[in-house]
């Protein structure tokens, strides 16, 4: 399972960069891996309006459709749509290959989200 330092981790494995007041968001490695292979994703709207928890798009893969859920509060300003053409990207490199880009509303719902360390050990104690 990779992690990369630097990020920020929810329990429903998503992964936050931070640039400024941009949170770009996508699936972690070990939530990629537990779905298999995707095959399809149903990306947000731009302008959408979400809070910390809501679902905000849903992968599908050849198992399960699984809801990704925004860690933090904010409006949708960027999707990346290659990601319609071949949702499969994700599983080559999730973390290159992200999702959503939310414009935050309340950085400090970063606090309570977990480092790379703490995300690992998160994992290792699901699994």
């Amino acid at each position: 399972m990779k992690v990369i330092n630097g990020l920020k981790y929810s329990k429903d494995h998503e992964w936050v960069k931070v640039e400024g007041n941009r949170a770009i968001i996508g699936i972690t490695d070990y939530a990629q891996d537990s779905l298999g292979d995707i095959v399809f994703i149903d990306l947000p709207e731009v302008g959408r309006t979400v809070r910390a928890g809501d679902a905000v798009a849903v992968v599908e893969s050849v198992k399960a459709a699984s809801d990704v859920y925004s860690p933090v509060s904010g409006t949708v300003i960027e999707v990346n749509t290659s990601l319609e053409a071949s949702p499969e990207l994700i599983n080559q490199d999730p973390y290159e290959n992200w999702i959503l880009v939310l414009e935050m509303s309340d950085p400090g719902e970063l606090g309570s989200l977990m480092d790379a360390e703490g995300y690992e050990r998160f994992c290792e104690e699901e699994a």
